[in-house]
Formats: structure tokens, C-alpha cells, sequence
């Protein structure tokens, strides 16, 4: 083989290593631009996360105490004429008041209950039987408005505090001013679980009015991953 014939095939064998390398080259800033777009959209959303906590943070729960006038009836979740009224007028205004510049908002409305047994799930001593919740069958008709709260029947204060904030989100609900900002209303039970300082509770299963309460928390929809 001629000399010239050498040096070009090394000459040509360089040029693709040069080639490749440049390649990689291209492809690892590339591969950089990409994960930095990453990292700094990350923090983006972490920013955006923590301003989120922190406007929750500085919006305490509404909560909606027992009292004289805005009770429900022992074992009920019918709303009492002075528990509506406090809901279309004083709860309403501060629903509003919260939801400003949160449209699409889920607003959480939590039934807690003490540590009393549910009536209903006392012994029957004719039949020695408990009694039966029809939540089971009932439930989704009284959320579409197809059945009255009335016609549910709790057998335990699980059952008893979701039915009791399901009741307060169908009168929301019917409030024109509150369809307006969007917001989605979902009703979750506590049942006994939680103190009002938010720690588990003991066992006690004395009357405590205090603890029987509807709490509502304001939680910013969820992103799909």
C-alpha cells in the first residue's frame, strides 16, 4: 500500500472520530439545555407550591361550632331553620370572602362528632340486633339530589359525620352567589377522630360539644401527573 493511501485512509478514520465527537458534543448540551429547562420548572412549581401553603397557612379553617341555635338534633343530619340561616348568611359571606382569586377550588366540608356511640347503633333489645346503614344504597341518590338527607340512616359517627356535611354542601350548593365562583364542593367525615387541635382524641365517650363541629378547609385542585 502506497503511502498516500495510508495517510488518506488515517486522514478519513480521524475525520469520523472528529465527526462523533462533535455529535456527542451537540447531543450533551442539548441533554444540559433540557435538564435545566427541567430543574428550573421545578422550582417554579415548588415556588408556587409553597406560596399555595402559605395562603392556606394564613387562612385558618372556617368551622361552624355547635350552639343553641345551629344544632342538629341528636343522631340527625337535618339542618336545624337556624343552622340554614347561619349557612345562607354568615358561612356564605365567608366562603366568599376565602375564595377570592381560588376559582376551582375544592372546598372540603369535614363532619366531626365526639366520642358518644351513635344512638343508632345501640343494641336493639327486642330483636338483639344492631342497626343496619343504608349509606351503602342510599348515598349517591341523596348527593344528586334524588332523596332527602332524612332518608338516610347512620349506624355509626362515621357515618353521621359525612351525612351531616354532605348536608351542609347541598345547602351551599343551592346558593346562586357561590355557583358563581366555581368552586367544588366535596363532604368528608371525621367521625370522633380528631380533637379541635387537630391531635387524635382519647377514648371518652361523655358528651362533648366542643367536638361536634363541620370544619371547612379550601384545597387548590390537584395537578394531573
Amino acid at each position: 500500500m502506497s503511502h498516500r493511501s495510508r495517510y488518506s485512509r488515517l486522514n478519513q478514520t480521524l475525520n469520523v472520530w472528529q465527526s462523533f465527537t462533535d455529535l456527542m458534543s451537540s447531543a450533551i448540551m442539548i441533554l444540559s439545555l433540557f435538564l435545566f429547562m427541567t430543574i428550573l420548572e421545578k422550582e417554579n412549581t415548588i415556588h408556587e407550591l409553597k406560596e399555595e401553603i402559605s395562603n392556606l397557612k394564613s387562612q385558618p379553617p372556617i368551622e361552624i361550632t355547635e350552639a343553641s341555635n345551629r344544632k342538629f338534633k341528636s343522631g340527625s343530619a337535618e339542618l336545624s331553620d337556624g343552622l340554614i340561616n347561619f349557612i345562607q348568611n354568615d358561612l356564605v359571606k365567608q366562603i366568599e370572602n376565602y375564595a377570592q382569586g381560588k376559582e376551582n377550588y375544592i372546598v372540603q366540608v369535614i363532619g366531626h362528632t365526639d366520642g358518644q356511640r351513635n344512638k343508632q347503633n345501640k343494641q336493639n333489645k327486642r330483636n338483639n340486633r344492631f342497626q343496619v346503614s343504608n349509606l351503602d344504597n342510599l348515598l349517591e341518590e341523596v348527593a344528586r339530589g334524588n332523596k332527602n338527607i332524612s332518608n338516610l340512616n347512620p349506624s355509626s359517627n362515621a357515618d353521621l359525620g359525612l351525612m351531616r356535611a354532605l348536608a351542609v354542601v347541598k345547602e351551599l350548593e343551592k346558593t346562586p352567589r357561590l355557583k358563581q365562583l366555581e368552586l367544588q364542593f366535596r363532604a368528608y367525615s371525621a367521625a370522633q377522630l380528631y380533637l379541635t387541635t387537630g391531635r387524635y382524641a382519647e377514648v371518652n365517650r361523655s358528651s362533648q360539644p366542643n367536638r361536634r363541629r363541620i370544619e371547612i378547609r379550601f384545597s387548590p385542585p390537584a395537578e394531573k401527573q
